[in-house]
Order: structure tokens, then sequence, then C-alpha cells
């Protein structure tokens, strides 16, 4: 399989491709791709579960239990709550948000899509994704799956990663545009 941008030779790209082989082989990668996008939203919701995947502090064995009640309460499926046993077993929850989207790439380049990591200052309305998708697909040319996150500090804006490309239109970055400018 063809793995763009060298997934392989990090580790969370040789976990994501470890758990994309397994989803490829039983048919599930949307499945498995769903469940990582409830796991991403959990990682960005709950400062407790960030603290549990981030945390030196915390026993392997606790973390183990503790993610294996996080998987049922969020009803994943069984590869992805097995691969998050494994993860806590090996101590590599930190890893999880470079994993999620390395397996993210994989499934699109899957697919044969394009990913985009779209950062924007306020979470996006399901309108305003499916026209990004299009104003995207008509400017790379190919569909388009977008990876979403929020970070306030851009006050405005997005901030779209395609491959090697970056686009930013975030207000912070305009402002500090303006600011250096005008320091001459």
């Amino acid at each position: 399989m063809e793995t763009s941008g060298g997934i392989q030779a990090s580790l969370p790209g040789r976990y994501a491709m470890a758990l994309f082989e397994l989803a490829r082989d039983a048919k599930t990668i949307d499945k498995v791709e769903a469940s990582l996008a409830l796991v991403r939203a959990a990682l960005d919701q709950s400062v407790d579960f960030k603290t549990l995947t981030t945390s030196p502090l915390i026993a392997r064995g606790a973390a183990t239990r503790a993610v294996a009640a996080v998987a049922k309460k969020l009803k994943l499926d069984v590869t992805t709550s097995k691969f998050l046993g494994v993860l806590a077993d090996n101590r590599r929850l930190a890893q999880l948000p470079a994993i999620i989207r390395a397996f993210r790439q994989l499934a699109a380049n899957f697919r044969g899509e394009t990913s985009a990591e779209v950062t924007s200052a306020h979470p996006l309305s399901d309108d305003q994704v499916a026209a990004l998708k299009q104003s995207l697909r008509q400017r790379i040319g190919r569909e388009v799956s977008v990876d979403l996150s929020v970070d306030p500090s851009l006050l405005g804006g997005l901030v779209v990663r395609i491959g090697s490309q970056m686009i930013d239109s975030s207000i912070k970055t305009r402002l500090n545009t303006l600011a250096h400018a005008m320091k001459g």
C-alpha cells in the first residue's frame, strides 16, 4: 500500500498503519474511522480523558481499565476498543491524536481522497463543512476529507493544511502581519 508522507516512519504512523490494516482486512474502515472521530471529540471535550491519555502518573493497569470504560461509554467498535487497550498497555495513549490523524490520512488515501486538516476559531456547522469541502474539491480536483479541530486563539477564519500546502486565513495571522508591517 502507498503511504504518502512517510506515515510508517513515525511511531504514531506505525500504530495507525497496524490499525488500518486490521480494519481493512475486517472491512470495517468506516466503523473504525467513526469510532476514532468519537475518541477525537472526547479528547477535545473532556479534560479528564485528555489527562488520562497524557499523564505519566496514571498506572498502566488503571489506564487500561479507564480506556475500556471510556470505549464502552462511547460505544466504540470492537477493533478500536481493543486498539485503545493496546495503546494503554504500551503506554502510548499520548500519541492518540497523531495516530488518529495518520489513520484518517490512510483511510482517505484508500478511498482516493485527499485529506485536509482544518483548524477554525469556532466549531463549523454542517453547512460550512459542506461548503468548505466543495471549495477544496474545486481547488484540488478530487474528493477531500476534512479533519476538523478548533483553536480559539485564531480569533476567526481558518487554517487549512493539505499535504505540504497551508492556507492561513486566520485573523490572528492577519493581525500579526499587520503588526509586523507597522513596525517597519
